[in-house]
């Protein structure tokens, strides 16, 4: 790989000499490989990065959490909050010349809203989605639907990207083959070399909105000619090739070389977004976890700080937080449960095995081994199990293996999983409606793990019905509650995510939410 980057660096200089009007090309270390090109099938944060390069949305969110139009340029709203119509801006067009119309937008938000929680549940809502004309059209809704511009703008996990509608058709459990997008960039699938690289060029028949950008919301505007995503997995080759001018851009900088990045004076470490949290997710559909006390068991095992001082190491990159939203953000919470308190209770684990009937059964532990931001922490929390009662069988893969297997409901002998963790951002976690795993809806709406909870489902129903501050506080901590309860997901604790970049050589990241790579400027 380290050859072939030095190699394709060199032969690019050699092709373009130092004109002046050589194309200008921005190569950036993305946070893992890609391999699942369909950003509605998948919650996995490179795919969302590259559905944002790709594709466009409705309405997007600045670095307030403030919701503004981005396709639309104009929505009214009925004075019994039942119907909304929306007109889209001019200019609007796919990679392919073909004007956005109403029928695209509807056949996208129809398939993501298959997808996504909170699509499933404003789609359930919904009594008619309509075209008024081509450029026009309405949503209008059995009773009044509180969160439609939340969900249109939603900014991750996943967001309502708008495609083509014969690209849309697809069946929502089913990846798309078609990458025919609306956004700011187009995706060269001729040049796609899963493993290597991923190159997106300038989409020259883009129009940008004219306000400022900031995180998805704005002007989306593309200052370079070619962006190139340079597969490099070992934390190390990453910063020998920013340190050497190979790459311009570490999206996601690995903990053992945020030192020595930060004490060169030509990188420059950003924090975009804010911050972040891992969590532990089990699979409840299969053994042992669908049996709930086993669950709670496994969450008792857990160790915040031994997890993250694993994997982060510095203590400015990490904190411990035992809320299932941002620590200090508006539903944040730190309220311990009897069995899941962030510190391990080892006898207690021990004696809820034993009263559940747990046969020794190995538990599979998925391993990213390959992902540096992640693969610190399976072999400590397989280690923390085991002093539970567990036994552990942890199983090393690729991220993008591991991110096609839980998909899989599979018992574990078919090629099934037992529990994995993952990253998020504080995009995903800051409102219940937006966390993909706060789900409830069993195999057939659940995310990965598919916990059956109606409690959790409930709660979820009434925080969306909810229209007063304090009323959505006390519902976000029922939420919590019976996340743990229900032994749903178990937080891990909170990250700073850090981008390096080099030195008056990169400008112009966005902050936000989410990472996006639009206003990029190469100096």
């Amino acid at each position: 790989m380290k050859c072939w980057l030095a190699g394709a660096v060199l032969a690019a200089m050699s092709s373009v000499g130092i004109a002046q009007d050589a194309p200008k090309v921005l190569r950036m270390v993305p946070q893992a490989d890609l391999k699942i090109l369909d950003p509605i099938w998948t919650t996995a944060f490179i795919t969302r990065n590259h559905g944002y390069m790709v594709y466009d949305t409705l309405f997007g969110v600045d670095v307030d959490g403030k919701v503004s139009p981005q396709m639309v340029d104009t929505y009214t709203k009925s004075s019994d909050g039942k119907v909304w119509t929306f007109k889209l801006r001019s200019g609007l067009a796919f990679h392919d010349g073909a004007p956005v119309t109403s029928a695209d937008v509807i056949q996208s938000i129809k398939r993501w809203g298959t997808r996504d929680g909170l699509g499933q549940k404003m789609m359930a809502a919904l009594d008619k989605f309509e075209a008024v004309d081509d450029n026009s059209f309405t949503m209008t809704f059995k009773t009044p639907f509180g969160m439609v511009l939340e969900a249109l703008s939603k900014p991750s996990s996943m967001p309502p990207f708008i495609m083509p509608k014969r690209v849309a058709e697809t069946p929502a459990d089913k990846q798309i083959d078609d990458t025919t997008g609306s956004g700011p960039y187009v995706f060269k699938k001729d040049e796609f070399r899963p493993g290597e690289r991923i190159v997106y060029t300038k989409n020259a028949k883009y129009v940008p909105r004219t306000e400022t950008p900031s995180g998805t919301a704005g002007g989306k505007h593309v200052y370079i000619d070619r962006m190139e995503w340079v597969i490099l997995k070992d934390a190390q080759t990453m910063a020998n090739a920013i340190a050497n001018g190979e790459v311009d851009m570490i999206e996601w900088v690995p903990a053992e070389q945020y030192a020595p990045l930060k004490a060169n004076p030509k990188i420059e470490l950003l924090s975009v977004p804010p911050k972040g949290s891992f969590a532990l997710h089990l699979n409840r559909l299969v053994p042992p976890f669908n049996n709930v006390k086993i669950a709670q068991a496994a969450f008792m095992a857990v160790s915040q700080e031994a997890l993250m001082r694993a994997q982060l190491v510095h203590k400015e990159l990490y904190n411990t937080c035992t809320s299932v939203y941002p620590c200090g953000s508006t539903y944040g919470i730190e309220k311990d449960t009897s069995y899941f308190t962030g510190k391990p209770q080892f006898e207690k684990a021990k004696a809820l095995l034993k009263e559940a009937g747990y046969d020794n059964t190995p538990i599979v532990l998925m391993w990213p081994a390959d992902f540096a931001v992640i693969n610190k922490f399976p072999p400590v929390m397989g280690q923390l199990l085991q002093q539970a009662g567990f036994k552990v069988d942890m199983q090393s893969m690729d991220w993008p293996s591991l991110v096609t297997r839980r998909a899989s409901k599979n018992p574990v002998g078919q090629g099934g999983w037992n529990a994995f963790i993952t990253g998020w951002q504080i995009a995903d976690t800051m409102n219940p409606m937006f966390f993909a795993p706060m789900n409830g809806g069993g195999p057939d709406k659940g995310w990965f793990g598919w916990p059956t909870d109606e409690k959790l489902e409930s709660l979820k129903g009434k925080f969306l019905e909810a229209t007063d501050d304090t009323e959505r506080k006390s519902l976000a901590a029922q939420l919590q509650k019976q996340v743990y309860d229900g032994a749903i997901f178990a937080p891990i604790g909170e990250y700073k995510p850090i981008v390096a970049v080099r030195k008056d050589v990169v400008t112009g990241l966005v902050p936000g939410p989410a990472i996006v790579f639009w206003n990029l400027k190469k100096n």
